[in-house]
């Protein structure tokens, strides 16, 4: 494995918001500490967790030096493409070319109930589907953005956003749940981040319906199989942790596990079992995963509800027995 990651969702109490995006801050401070490659950040838009990745990793770029900072994943409908073009340019400037964009598509959650909050005017008008992550695409690529150019008066004018970050492209992710949609994220030249979640369309097995999405991606990509793909699943080491840390975690898998068995709900989305025990154990399941052995880089999800003692000892067991169990070294 050539690249260790981690993603966090980054919880918060609503009446003290800054203790829970300091905790977060200072998870990413220890995640470079520990050698770690990358961390991610989820967003929640109108819930307890973290609603502006852009805004979070703004700062975090100027409490690190070297662990690359992505988003897994910004849903595009919420998002005016080329105001998001610019935030991403911003950040990836500020932390010295170490962003990297994780984004998906489709109408936001619950959009009924927040399309006159989000797009009084153009609601019905909105289109959600790839064709907003092309926007966006070229838009960092540096495609016009209007056609006025040069000075006017005192001012000063560029077709295309600024600040411009030309390495900023091949860094940018697509999240894609489903076969149609890695394949297309293959044939935009992007990279594809997978996760714990993928709709069950030509099997019920959640690691076969995995292995498909990377190797069709990968076969459309003009990488071909050097194209980047980063694997997203819940791993829970528990070498160091406590006896009341063990049990917390154990019954936090048992209780997710039901909804392994089978596809849930319409869209018929499979999820992957959480992986909890000690190092050795878990690179065992890991290295007997098709899909992981298929990748050398991963971003592995911190659970929801976990407190920060909690996810500093996961964090460190990861970094210290399982990343080496699984061939990894840190870079630093």
């Amino acid at each position: 494995m050539r690249k260790l990651g981690f993603l966090t969702i980054g919880l918060f109490d609503e009446a003290d918001p800054r203790t829970g995006h300091e905790a977060t801050l200072r998870l990413i401070e220890l995640g470079e500490q520990l050698g770690f490659d990358s961390t991610w950040v989820r967003h929640r838009h109108l819930q307890y967790g973290i609603s502006s990745p852009i805004a979070v990793l703004a700062a975090a770029s100027q409490r690190t030096r070297h662990i690359e900072l992505g988003t897994a994943v910004i849903p595009l409908g919420w998002e005016n493409p080329l105001r998001l073009a610019e935030d991403l340019a911003t950040v990836d400037i500020l932390s010295g070319e170490r962003l990297n964009p994780g984004v998906s598509v489709g109408p936001p959650m619950h959009y009924d109930r927040v399309r006159r909050s989000l797009y009084p005017d153009t609601a019905d008008a909105e289109d959600f589907s790839h064709t907003r992550v092309r926007r966006l695409l070229d838009l960092v690529r540096g495609e016009p953005a209007s056609d006025v150019e040069g000075s006017e008066g005192f001012e000063q004018f560029s077709r295309r956003v600024q600040p411009h970050s030309p390495g900023l492209a091949a860094r940018m992710w697509y999240g894609a749940g489903s076969l149609h949609s890695a394949r297309w994220a293959g044939e935009q030249g992007m990279n594809l981040l997978t996760s714990s979640v993928v709709k069950a369309e030509e099997s019920t097995d959640f690691t076969a319906i995995q292995l498909s999405h990377i190797r069709t991606f990968r076969a459309h990509h003009p990488d071909g199989e050097q194209a980047r793909v980063s694997q997203g699943l819940v791993v829970i080491p528990t070498d160091t942790a406590t006896p009341s840390q063990r049990a917390r975690y154990e019954e936090y898998a048992r209780q997710r596990t039901p909804r392994t068995a089978s596809p849930q709900g319409p869209a018929r989305m499979m999820f992957a079992p959480d992986l909890v025990g000690p190092s050795e154990l878990i690179a065992e399941q890991l290295l007997d995963n098709a899909a992981f052995r298929e990748v050398d880089e991963v971003a592995f999800a911190l659970p929801f509800t976990f407190t920060p003692a909690d996810y500093a000892q996961i964090l460190t067991d990861m970094a210290t027995r399982l990343g080496p169990a699984l061939g990894w070294q840190p870079s630093r």
